[in-house]
C-alpha cells in the first residue's frame, strides 16, 4: 500500500508542476500568483515524497529546494497583501469609491 501512495504523490506531484508550467506559458496563470506558488509546492512535495522513498537523493534534494523556494514565496505575497479594512472604516484619503 505504501508503494502506491508514494507512487501516487509522485505523478499527482508531476501533474501540478507540469499543470503550473502549462497555465504560466498560456497566459493563464500569472507566475506570481498564490495558485501558481501552491501548484509549485505541492508539486515539489509529491516529488520528493516520492524521490526520497525511492534513494533518489539528487531529485530529493532539488525538490527540496523547490519546496523551501515555494513557502518563501507564498510567504512573500502574504505579507504583500493589504490587511482587510474593517466594515465601515474611513476609506484613505486617495482611495477609490466603491460600490
Amino acid at each position: 500500500m505504501t508503494a502506491v501512495l508514494v507512487d501516487g504523490a509522485g505523478w499527482v506531484g508531476a501533474t501540478a508542476l507540469l499543470l503550473a508550467y502549462g497555465l504560466v506559458s498560456a497566459g493563464r496563470l500569472d507566475g506570481r500568483s498564490t495558485g501558481f506558488q501552491l501548484l509549485n509546492l505541492g508539486g515539489a512535495a509529491g516529488l520528493l515524497v516520492n524521490g526520497a522513498h525511492h534513494g533518489a537523493w539528487p531529485s530529493a534534494a532539488l525538490n527540496t529546494v523547490w519546496v523551501v523556494i515555494g513557502v518563501v514565496a507564498l510567504v512573500r505575497l502574504r505579507r504583500a497583501r493589504p490587511a482587510p479594512r474593517p466594515a465601515g472604516a474611513p476609506r484613505p484619503a486617495g482611495a477609490p469609491a466603491q460600490g
